[in-house]
């Protein structure tokens, strides 16, 4: 199969898709044949492009039901269908749970749950109708699944985001499949605002049993795999992406020398 001509004739709509993450999956789906729409808050200096193509793009606030309504609207009326959706836009700084406004938490919640709901429920209506159905995909993340600290909210709302794909594949299979996938670390523009410099971007690195951060290439490489038709009995699953996990923090004390170890309470 010519890789490069998977998705010819397929309409995808990445949110988030002008930066990070998003951004490598919108060049993955262009790559692969597709017409890819954008879309964020502000029009970014360049958009993704591949092939001699460039993504379009839409300006929208994902946290407002309506703006996303209008937005999934617009694709259909000027591309006449919708393939594919990737529930990429997400999000949030670190802060500390104990003090931290209801209000910003109230804001995560709605960038990083409800955004991904009315997104998918636009799409869904438009998938229902046409011929092949769609796949709607929803970026997920490793906060599900572990301890959040200082990212609290955004865990859990992304632990609901794997509760919503299930609930909504059993709702609107099987013409439309919803399926999940869910990054560990991942290097981006932003990464050094998290771990430093390029030495302490290494050293998180060398933390996972892969030696390396993802890149955003590699979960791109995911979501055109759960949207293509390889995958087609995918539905209502999760795709762990965390390049084997974190090393535990016990085998590290348990293989410390005894000065290294924490002295016993008492």
């Amino acid at each position: 199969m010519d890789m490069t001509q998977e998705f010819q004739g397929q309409v995808v709509l990445v949110t988030g898709g002008t930066k990070g993450i998003g951004r490598g999956i919108a060049q993955a789906f262009l790559q692969a044949g597709a017409t890819v729409v954008v879309c964020g808050r502000h029009q970014p200096d360049d958009l993704p492009a591949a092939q001699g193509r460039t993504a379009d793009f839409f300006a929208c606030d994902v946290r407002e039901a309506q703006a996303v309504k209008d937005l999934v609207a617009e694709v259909q009326h000027r591309h006449g269908r919708l393939d594919v959706l990737v529930n990429n836009a997400g999000g949030a700084p670190a802060v500390d749970a104990a003090t931290v406004s209801p209000r910003f938490h109230e804001g995560v919640l709605r960038l990083n749950l409800f955004s991904v709901l009315h997104t998918a429920q636009a799409a869904n209506a438009v998938m229902q109708q046409q011929d092949g159905g769609g796949v709607i995909v929803c970026i997920g993340s490793i906060s599900a699944l572990r301890p959040s600290p200082g990212t609290a909210a955004y865990g859990a709302a992304k632990a609901a985001v794997l509760s919503l794909v299930g609930s909504l594949a059993v709702e609107w299979g099987p013409k439309v499949r919803v399926v999940a996938v869910s990054p560990g670390l991942v290097r981006t523009e932003q990464s050094h605002l998290h771990f430093g410099d390029e030495a302490g971007i290494a050293a998180v690195g060398q933390t996972i049993p892969a030696g390396r951060l993802a890149e955003p290439e590699d979960i791109a490489q995911a979501c055109l795999y759960v949207a293509s038709p390889r995958a087609a009995y995918m539905s209502g699953s999760n795709l762990l992406l965390h390049g084997g996990g974190e090393r535990p923090a016990f085998l590290g004390a348990a293989n410390a020398t005894p000065a290294q170890r924490p002295a016993a309470a008492g």
